[in-house]
């Protein structure tokens, strides 16, 4: 039976454990949507040596995946790492896909003399998989997981996902009124959330590896989808259209500024060439899939052939028919639902479609968050 004293030291172990994971967790967001196809991992070296304990160096998954994060800490923290703590936010890999990488972290983790490994979630990867655990103890290294787990999930639920399903994660985001429509079927376009809001949605967009929308959405909108956020617009992702007919016109935006940002078509192998030809010459790349019974294109096979491509989040903003449907299939991992509090305008078109209803029931509710005058509220996959 553990002392009060002993309980106390682990309450207070486990306390600090959390801070820095908090850390590593915040330097993992930072670059999210520029590491794909690698998770965007952070990682905190801490010295407790003494009677406080110190930062001795971070760092986080740099752009484009390499090198990774516990590369970045320890080859930042050099001889000080020796007898340190490292925490890292998803299981050091003990493999490298290729020779021309150097070592594994797990590698570099035991001859930097790490005492003390803490780790929020474990990776599924064939380079990960629990092969560092023995390694560690073999060294002499003491090793836990699952500080700030749900956290952890959330940072890396798009490598999980598509290390696990062979898709990347999906993260669908619909605005409403507080009547409940995303829009109007006829007439203008509905003003659903203020700026503050808005700017939010911009920064969710750089966070993600491509954006989603069905073809419905650029011919009522002609939008732009990119990050428009001052200091941030190299951070637009790629986007992507699904077209099952090619019916993106060649004057939208998204077709216009194809050079300047990668634009795929998902689109069904009985569309017309022709209109293939004059996308492609214009700089968008298609994309063909299945189509299903409807003669749509087929969403599961559409996101398998997208984690080929090395997408890890998706983040879908193509209205409630796209939102629907991906729902029917099972296949939103996150739902983001804002409420626009000072929404102007008269809608007739309901943001949730009876797919998405049903799914809601089986997704955990986890957070609520007031932007400005209007409500974030966001689900999960359990």
């Amino acid at each position: 039976m553990n002392s009060p004293g002993a309980t106390g030291q682990q309450s207070e172990r486990a306390s600090q454990d959390e801070r820095f994971m908090r850390l590593a967790i915040a330097l993992g967001e930072r670059h999210l949507g520029l590491t794909w196809p690698n998770p965007s991992v952070g990682a905190v070296v801490v010295d407790e040596s003494g009677d406080a304990s110190v930062i001795v160096a971070q760092g986080a998954t740099q752009p484009g995946g390499r090198p990774h994060a516990e590369r970045v800490a320890l080859g930042a923290a050099g001889e000080r790492a020796r007898g340190a703590t490292l925490y890292v936010t998803l299981e050091p890999c003990a493999a490298r896909s290729s020779s021309n990488h150097g070592a594994s972290c797990t590698d570099l983790i035991v001859a930097a003399g790490i005492e003390r490994l803490v780790v929020s979630v474990s990776d599924p990867s064939p380079f990960a998989g629990g092969q560092g655990r023995d390694r560690f103890a073999q060294a002499g290294i003491a090793m836990s997981s699952g500080c700030l787990a749900r956290e952890g999930q959330r940072l890396h639920r798009g490598h999980i996902t598509r290390v696990t399903k062979g898709r990347p994660a999906v993260t669908v985001k619909l605005a409403r009124s507080t009547e409940g429509f995303a829009g109007s079927r006829h007439g203008p376009r509905l003003m659903l959330t203020g700026e503050i809001a808005n700017a939010k949605v911009h920064l969710m967009r750089a966070h993600a590896d491509a954006i989603m929308v069905g073809v419905g959405t650029v011919l009522a909108d002609d939008p732009l989808l990119n990050v428009r956020l001052p200091g941030l617009e190299a951070r637009s992702p790629i986007r992507i259209i699904v077209d099952s007919s090619l019916r993106t016109p060649p004057t939208a935006r998204v077709v216009s500024g194809a050079h300047d940002i990668p634009t795929w078509i998902v689109t069904t192998v009985e569309a017309p060439v022709e209109a293939e030809k004059v996308l492609t010459a214009q700089g968008v790349e298609v994309l063909r899939v299945s189509a299903g019974a409807d003669g749509r294109v087929l969403l599961e096979e559409a996101l398998q052939f997208l984690g080929t491509r090395g997408l890890t989040q998706i983040f879908c903003e193509g209205g409630p028919e796209l939102a629907d449907a991906l729902a029917g299939a099972d296949l939103i991992d996150e739902l983001v639902l804002i409420t626009g509090r000072s929404a102007r305008g008269q809608g007739d078109a309901p943001a949730l479609g009876p797919s998405l209803q049903d799914r809601m029931d089986l997704l955990d509710g986890w957070a609520e968050e007031q932007i400005g005058p209007d409500l974030f509220m966001f689900w999960e996959r359990p």
